[in-house]
């Protein structure tokens, strides 16, 4: 079982399960032709739950760092 997160304008909109054997870490456009041709339209890019792929899980809401090749969790600001 891997997983995958669903990019749009830079931004994180979805991670769901994929197949584990779409090609390694490195293939997302392994990953996106799979999620398309289940009839999820979108660049999708390979994400993990340890961390070890892109920095971090990506979570809905995270941005993707094109140049770092890394997901970037939302700063949220402090309550005073």
């Amino acid at each position: 079982m891997a997983h995958a997160a669903r990019i749009e304008n830079g931004t994180v909109r979805e991670v769901i399960v994929v197949p584990n054997d779409l090609g390694g870490d490195e293939n997302d456009a392994a990953i996106t032709a799979y999620v398309n041709g289940i009839g999820l339209p979108g660049t999708w890019l390979r994400t993990s739950y340890n961390g070890n792929i892109r920095g971090v899980y990506a979570g809905i809401g995270f941005t993707y760092d094109e140049e770092l090749d890394e997901f970037v969790a939302p700063v949220v600001p402090d309550e005073e």
